[in-house]
């Protein structure tokens, strides 16, 4: 099987353009990703499974409809589920926990036409901003492998950057899209509640503060893509409106006048770097220059109220997942099975009651109040 030479210089859909003229087949790409990942897999620890046989069995299949047909892809360890493959979530206690059916999300994205080809790196349960789980070893940042590419898609944001695939999923409940995109120089977009679906095994996750997506190196992948997985599962409790268009559509599109806010003050109150301020101004200038309208403004709720009821609610889940988990392998949590953090989370969820549980869901339904006031 010959690979593609210029394989990392296109984004998705231009891989796919290629493949739609017939100047590559979906073989030489998955091929040259599989070529990648032998040769940079070894520095950066971005791909911890591959599925070659379930690759093939796509190959076989023949063309597909969607946009991205024969685009190598990769899915990151933890949430999703691919049939009778296992979802370790880099966790010693739910190592080769596996489920005999594909996530809705994953059955959109073959049906986008990309080739899932292995699965990669993140922190344990997806529990911190760099992904270093002691199941897995370290995934090192291509840009640099002394740094972190950032948790929780970590491994997926370095196998990006690193050329080994276009665009890898992602998911994000307290930045985990967005800060591996931060730092790999990628485009990370969390989507808002209920745009893409998180059954069947759950209406929505860690009750909405999760969204599953991507990162890609390009906008137009992360529009292209959040096309073929958006709208509503039979049975959500709830899906966003659908948009006017196309999200694919809205590139290059005139926004016309908008009215920014802007503020470069964290909410917690906590300092921010003089790089990340600068970085601010700029944008502002750009906008300005653009003829926008940029104000220093910001939402105005209780960030301890909403951090309090952040915790109880991460806790909460995880801890019964967790448990689940443990009922499921017919292991014990404990260090030989999870890490520090996990066993804090998961005594914090132990601890928590019902009560506690309804304040923090009440206390999220104010602050979702008053920053959509705001906007």
């Amino acid at each position: 099987m010959s690979t593609f030479a210029e394989y990392s210089k296109y984004d998705g859909l231009g891989l796919a353009d290629l493949v739609r003229r017939k100047e590559v087949s979906p073989a030489e790409l998955v091929a040259s990703a599989y070529t990648a990942i032998e040769c940079l897999n070894p520095q950066l620890n971005a791909v911890i499974c591959l599925l070659e046989d379930q690759a093939q069995k796509t190959l076989e299949a023949g063309p597909s409809n969607g946009p991205f047909h024969g685009v190598p892809f990769l899915l990151k360890d933890l949430m999703t589920s691919l049939a009778d493959v296992p979802t370790n979530g880099a966790c010693r206690l739910s190592e080769g926990y596996t489920r005999p059916y594909d996530s809705d999300l994953v059955t959109r994205f073959k049906a986008s036409g990309v080739v899932i080809i292995g699965k990669t790196n993140t922190p344990e349960l997806g529990m911190n901003a760099s992904t270093e789980p002691v199941l897995n070893g370290p995934t090192h940042n291509p840009w640099d492998i002394e740094l972190t590419p950032g948790g929780s898609s970590g491994g997926s944001a370095a196998a990006v950057a690193a050329g080994i695939v276009p665009m890898a999923h992602a998911n994000d409940g307290g930045g985990s899209t967005r800060i591996p995109a931060t730092c790999c120089h990628l485009v990370g977009l969390k989507p808002t509640r209920g745009r893409n679906p998180a059954g069947p095994d759950l209406g929505e996750i860690w009750n909405g503060f999760v969204s599953e997506h991507i990162v890609s190196r390009s906008v137009r992948d992360t529009a292209a893509m959040l096309d073929c997985t958006a709208g509503p599962w039979p049975g959500d409790p709830y899906f966003a409106p659908p948009p006017e268009r196309k999200f694919l559509d809205e590139i290059g599109r005139d926004p016309g006048r908008l009215r920014i806010a802007v503020t470069d003050i964290t909410a917690s109150g906590d300092p921010v770097h003089e790089d990340c301020k600068a970085a601010v101004a700029d944008t502002v200038k750009h906008l300005t220059d653009l003829g926008h309208e940029v104000e220093e403004a910001a939402p105005a709720y209780d960030h301890n109220a909403f951090a309090e009821a952040f915790v109880v609610i991460m806790a909460a889940h995880c801890a019964s997942f967790m448990e689940d988990i443990a009922a499921s392998t017919g292991r014990t949590p404990s260090h030989a099975t999870l890490e520090r953090v996990n066993l804090w989370v998961l005594e914090q969820g132990r601890r928590y009651s019902a009560l506690d549980m309804a304040r923090a869901m009440n206390a999220l339904n104010t602050t979702s109040r008053q920053v959509g006031q705001f906007f």
